[in-house]
């Protein structure tokens, strides 16, 4: 019952300053990678359907484009962060009102500062993609791409913020049905638009696009209807509130976008072994977030409960749950190597790749995925330090190991072994960076610990 039926309205207990810890961690993970992998499955899907096509330049025009739309998906990770990091405390602390006030402006900031990116994009991705390597067709074909994604690009922002507020009130379930819902439109409509109306890859775009505006009315369904955490708008407190939620969401979306950037360094750096190399390196990028979904959703899910014990001052709590956490990513990270080193050969014949191409996806799948707990443990520790204040933190990391973890180790894996060492220097410099997160967020916690609100 909401308060617009005209009862009276009891808002729930906090749901995660008591019980199990782990039980939390994984119902919400759970959950919580369904809906995350279901974003990324449409994406899976696209390029799947594409590759049937057999034409290598249109996979490779997906990578390119994908990193320029992975900007977008960035700022939309960023933007949620914040509205986690002020939502779930409030929660917390029992302040509902406040929970439903900043919920209200966290999705109008999300829409406006979504709307401005995906205009500049639109209008760069030309340079952007010639910046990364694409050339001649590929180019082209990349470029319609990404400009026919783009404009819808601000409806799963505002997906994404309402999932991240829905996880906040503890409703993973309703958070996963916001992709979730929006990957079952991508499915659907790939195989009718790409091959039925002869669209192809812009087929591919428009599934896409059409996938996230679905996004955006499942979440908002649940947050405005459901849940009732959307209080009226108050111009007189969205600058206010829009310069807390800017505190975090200026750093977390800069955290955000140094994968990206990571990413298209890598991109940068197979171009030159051709269309092949960009290929396996863009199915690589679509298997990654399936198989690893649950540690990217752990990443999403850790926040709220840290968040809701943070403002109950449960200090005691926040020690154990990032410690579960971390225990948590350790065994999804192991169970999703055994996978890859199980399906390589099926996930080569799905995409109808050979040569250098085939051989890359072997290589990550049986010998690079194990590195990737270290990651994993970065993209924890980036949430946990969101949402305790200190978001900052999370960017020097992120884009320390986007920049020293990343370029003189892809740099000097080209030189010495090609495409292959390309995709290993992306992962081996993760590690430093992984370990030391781990060490400075563990002295925040033991901080705030000492330091009550």
């Amino acid at each position: 019952m909401t308060e617009s039926d005209g009862a009276a309205y009891t808002p729930p207990a906090p749901k995660f300053v008591s019980g199990s810890l782990r039980r939390h961690i994984l119902v919400m993970t759970g959950a919580g990678a369904f809906g995350l992998m279901a974003i990324f499955v449409g994406e899976l899907a696209n390029i799947l359907f594409v590759s049937l096509l057999d034409d290598t330049v249109l996979v490779a025009a997906i990578g390119y484009a994908s990193i320029v739309v992975f900007m977008m998906i960035s700022v939309g990770i960023g933007l949620s962060i914040a509205a986690t990091a002020l939502v779930s405390p409030a929660i917390g602390a029992g302040q509902r009102e406040k929970a439903r006030r900043l919920t209200t402006n966290a999705i109008i900031l999300s829409f406006v500062i979504s709307a401005c990116m995906a205009l500049t994009l639109w209008i760069l991705a030309p340079q952007l993609l010639k910046l990364l390597g694409a050339m001649a067709r590929t180019h082209q074909v990349a470029c319609e791409f990404a400009r026919i994604v783009l404009p819808a690009m601000p409806a799963l922002s505002v997906g994404m913020t309402c999932a991240a507020i829905l996880r906040s009130e503890g409703d993973a379930k309703r958070a996963m049905y916001v992709t979730l819902t929006g990957a079952a439109v991508n499915v659907a409509l790939d195989p009718i638009l790409i091959f039925s109306l002869g669209l192809g890859i812009h087929g591919a775009a428009i599934a896409s696009a059409c996938a996230r505006l679905v996004a955006m009315a499942i979440g908002l369904y649940g947050v405005v209807r459901v849940h009732n955490l959307a209080g009226p708008f108050d111009r007189k407190t969205l600058a206010p509130d829009s310069r807390a939620l800017a505190r975090v969401a200026i750093p977390a979306v800069a955290t955000a976008l140094a994968t990206p950037f990571a990413n298209g360094y890598v991109t940068a750096s197979m171009a030159p072994f051709g269309d092949g190399a960009v290929a396996a390196w863009a199915i690589i990028g679509r298997v990654i977030p399936v198989a690893f979904g649950a540690i990217f959703a752990l990443s999403a899910s850790i926040g709220p409960i840290i968040g809701q014990n943070y403002g109950a001052a449960a200090y005691g709590r926040l020690r154990e749950a990032y410690f579960e956490a971390l225990k948590v990513t350790a065994a999804f990270t192991f169970a999703a190597w055994v996978l890859l080193a199980t399906a390589a050969p099926l996930v080569v014949a799905a995409f109808r790749v050979e040569g250098v191409a085939a051989e890359l996806i072997y290589f990550f799948c049986r010998w690079l995925s194990p590195l990737f707990v270290f990651l994993g443990a970065l993209f924890v520790t980036n949430a946990v330090f969101n949402t305790l204040g200190r978001p900052h933190m999370s960017t020097l990391m992120n884009w320390s190991r986007a920049t020293l973890g990343t370029v003189p180790f892809v740099t000097v894996g080209g030189m010495f072994a090609g495409a292959h060492g390309v995709l290993a220097g992306n992962l081996v410099g993760g590690i430093f960076f992984g370990v030391v997160a781990v060490w400075l967020c563990t002295r925040h916690i033991d901080r705030v610990s000492l330091t009550p609100r």
